[in-house]
């Protein structure tokens, strides 16, 4: 959208949201301000984006009309791609600094993606003031571009230049490790130039290694220290230039008292940084591959578009493309955005986002997603999303939010890793005084070697790295499979669930009804029974009433003209037709407008509900008038997907507004034993809610505007992909491909992630506190604590890495 210099763009994060009426009914609200040419309230995310003309409406005013609703504007977001961090510490010093300043109400910092993500209210703190706290911390904060591809350039940088720092310092440090290994009694037949042996010359080759080299760890130490904190460096900086500084002392100590003999430590410290870089090299290659579900979804998205301008078809980037336009999709071609065919007609190839192997046909005014696949004939489209607002940006958006958040098992993590670093440094002390005045007394050089080899193996990488990961990688993973997790907690909650709750209709049923039965009574008309309850009908937006409108009118009859049209949820609809009250609904409702129904008809209705239909009754000026009856497809995959369910254990249960008969009709085709029938819209949350008192952990699984306060009522709301909006934003996981089989591989998908961060935890902290005793009673050189360090943080993003490979 192209915008003036008067036109500006706020967001807002908003409180006191409980359903996503409140998000509908904030937009109205502000889209009725003056000076407001579009707003966007997200309920799943609690935000609001607005843009307005600044001569018009300010920020004061659309925080007071957000107010004046009932809500309470709280605070703005921003993305960081941070630089600099070395190690979970790291990490845990930007997000509390970040969280001590005013007007900063959360921010969350991810070592694994490097990245950090700021809720704070701007009245109060400025985004150049976030970035100030950050440098002052020794880091740098560039706020995040809406491109990936400034990410990867930098990304790309930096593993070239850890590749040159590893080179360089390989190249350096080999004749000392020449030289060290020549020391080895079983070794000693391999030749070794005498120069190698002389202290200033290996005093030469170790300084650039030591100062220029590894002098990026005395500047993260320097600034962790200012800041009254530890982290990886200051143990890597402890430790290399206690071996240097004690190799040089007696590098000059030795001059003319034969130096060639002296028993030097320059290897060590070399060695050491060459073991950590190239450690470093394979973590940052790891951790790029990790984000490998976000680049092959980017790698979904057409690059250019052919639109209509002024007469004229011309190609331009995609990212021009605004909403309005006319787009000309050729066969073969992607679509570039989504959008309405306005002419033409072809099948469309929607597996990458339905999973759907068979081509859907598209008509004049059916909708078409972007990314997807012309295959045959010219298609002519409006656009109707652009940009950030398409179904394949939100889907990207959505697993790149799951990748950065953090789930709550990492704050053991965290914990461990905010005080890890002053209790090495305890411990290396103490194992230097220990070996200097109890086991060896008076051997400086050992008891030197057995501290250094303590604080260079406790390294908190692994542990910082363990489970942002797996998240990445178990989230990417899942969107490959048609599952989207909105967020780690959610990633780590779905395997603890043991009672699924499915909504009926468009979850375990198509949602497209069909009309199958008309009983019209003998003293009623036919043809003006069905003119009456199809215009009566075409007012409601149900599946079942769209079902009925299209039976009759392709039975070419006139619909007829209605007044007064009311939806009682749960009941039914009324309208008047010719002055006459008319009523479609259940019994109650025929209770309740006062119209007797014949005890015939009633066995009929039974009669057909017990097939599995949904039947209604049909009332005319106050008098019984006959019976229509729609029947709903189940989805071809429900009866597996369930009995999946409960082979895991699962309680599934059925909830609906049908009547006892019909709703137990559907249950007993698809296996489930517990049903939930005549449930009024607004009671669907009550009925989870006492789910969860009786101790169980529930998802709700539904697909339409009404199961959205069921969603967030639950432990985890799953949204079915081919659903209404609002349902997916209210909902935690997002099952895009929209069959129930998606509900089991949300629960493999998490049981896996959480077994591997498990796993990573396990060997993380495992490693260090078995590593760190070896050490500490001398069983650990320096230059073997350094390797094992360096491998331990490759091992966790490997494992990590597992997770991309899973099958479903």
């Amino acid at each position: 959208m192209t915008t003036s210099t008067a036109t500006k763009q706020t967001t807002f994060s908003i409180e006191g949201m409980t359903c996503a009426a409140c998000a509908n009914r904030i937009e109205k609200g502000l889209s009725k301000m003056e000076g407001v040419s579009e707003a966007t309230v997200n309920f799943a995310l609690e935000k609001a984006t607005v843009t307005y003309e600044a001569d018009k409406a300010s920020v004061a005013e659309l925080e007071a009309k957000i107010e004046k609703l009932g809500y309470k504007t709280v605070k703005e977001t921003v993305d960081f791609q941070i630089g600099g961090m070395t190690c979970a510490a790291c990490a845990n010093r930007i997000e509390k600094g970040l969280n001590k300043l005013s007007g900063v109400s959360n921010a969350t910092v991810n070592f694994a993606l490097e990245s950090a993500q700021v809720n704070y209210d701007p009245a109060e703190v400025s985004i150049q003031d976030l970035q100030q706290k950050v440098k002052k911390l020794g880091y740098e904060a560039n706020v995040k571009s809406d491109q990936n591809q400034a990410d990867e350039d930098r990304r790309a940088k930096e593993i070239k230049k850890q590749q040159w720092r590893f080179i360089i310092s390989a190249i350096l440090s080999f004749p000392l490790l020449w030289a060290m290994v020549s020391h080895f009694q079983f070794t000693s037949f391999i030749w070794l130039p005498d120069i190698f042996m002389n202290p200033w010359f290996q005093l030469a080759l170790a300084t650039p290694v030591q100062f220029i080299i590894g002098g990026p760890f005395y500047v993260g130490a320097y600034k962790a220290l200012r800041n009254k904190s530890a982290n990886m460096d200051v143990l890597v900086a402890l430790g290399t230039s206690a071996a240097y500084f004690y190799s040089l002392y007696l590098s000059i100590t030795s001059i003319g008292h034969g130096g060639h003999q002296v028993e030097l430590y320059y290897e060590t410290s070399s060695i050491l940084i060459t073991l950590i870089l190239l450690g470093k090299l394979f973590e940052v290659r790891a951790k790029g591959r990790s984000s490998e579900a976000i680049k092959k979804l980017m790698g979904l998205q057409a690059k250019t578009a052919l639109v209509i301008r002024d007469g004229q078809e011309q190609t331009i980037p995609v990212e021009q493309v605004v909403v309005g336009d006319h787009i000309v999709i050729k066969p073969g071609e992607k679509i570039p955005v989504d959008g309405k065919v306005i002419e033409g007609s072809s099948s469309i190839d929607e597996s990458m986002l339905t999973g759907e192997s068979l081509p859907i046909d598209k008509n004049a005014g059916d909708q078409v997603i972007g990314a997807t696949v012309n295959k045959n004939g010219r298609l002519i489209i409006e656009a109707i999303k652009v940009g950030r607002e398409t179904a394949l940006a939100q889907i990207i958006k959505v697993v790149e939010d799951a990748q950065g958040s953090k789930a709550p098992i990492q704050r053991v993590a965290d914990r461990i890793s905010g005080v890890f670093v002053p209790i090495v440094v305890g411990i290396a002390l103490v194992t230097f005084l220990i070996w200097y005045f109890l086991v060896e007394p008076g051997q400086f050089a050992e008891a030197l070697e057995k501290a250094i080899a303590v604080l260079v193996i406790a390294c908190p990488c692994a542990l910082g790295l363990a489970t942002p990961t797996s998240i990445m990688a178990g989230s990417g993973r899942a969107a490959e499979l048609g599952i989207l997790f909105k967020g780690g907690e959610h990633l780590e909650t779905t395997h603890l669930l043991d009672a699924i709750v499915l909504d009926k209709t468009g979850t375990i049923t198509k949602g497209k009804p069909e009309l199958t039965d008309l009983i019209i009574e003998q003293q009623v008309d036919n043809e003006r029974f069905l003119q009456i309850v199809g215009g009566v009908e075409k007012n409601s937006e149900h599946p079942l009433a769209e079902a009925i409108v299209e039976g009759i009118t392709a039975k070419n009859i006139q619909l007829a003209s209605t007044d007064e049209f009311t939806a009682v949820p749960g009941f039914g609809v009324k309208a008047v037709v010719d002055g006459q009250e008319v009523a479609i609904g259940t019994r109650k409702l025929m209770v309740k407008t006062g119209v007797e129904v014949p005890p015939v008809s009633l066995e009929h209705m039974n009669q057909l509900e017990e097939s599995g239909k949904t039947a209604m009754l049909v009332s005319i000026a106050g008098q019984f008038a006959g019976i229509v009856a729609v029947a709903d497809t189940i989805k071809e995959s429900s009866k597996d997907a369930i009995a999946a369910l409960k082979q895991q254990g699962i309680e599934v249960y059925m909830i609906t507004g049908d009547n006892e008969r019909t709703a137990q009709a559907i249950a007993n085709q698809v296996g489930i034993d517990h049903v939930l029938a005549e449930v009024l819209p607004e009671d669907k949350a009550n009925k989870v809610k006492e789910l969860q008192q009786a101790g169980k952990k529930v998802a709700m699984v539904g697909d339409g505007i009404n199961d959205a306060p069921a969603l967030v009522t639950a432990d985890i709301g799953m949204a079915i992909g081919t659903g209404t909006d609002i349902a997916m934003e209210a909902s935690d996981v997002t099952l895009i491909r929209g069959e129930l089989t998606s509900i089991a591989d949300a629960i493999f998908m998490s049981k896996k992630t959480m077994t591997n961060i498990r796993q990573n935890l396990f060997w993380a902290l495992g490693y260090n506190v078995l590593g760190i005793p070896i050490a500490a009673l001398g069983f650990l050189a320096p230059w073997l604590a350094g390797a094992a360090m360096a491998l331990s943080s490759v091992s966790v993003v490997l494992n990590a890495l597992r997770l991309q490979r899973i099958k479903r």
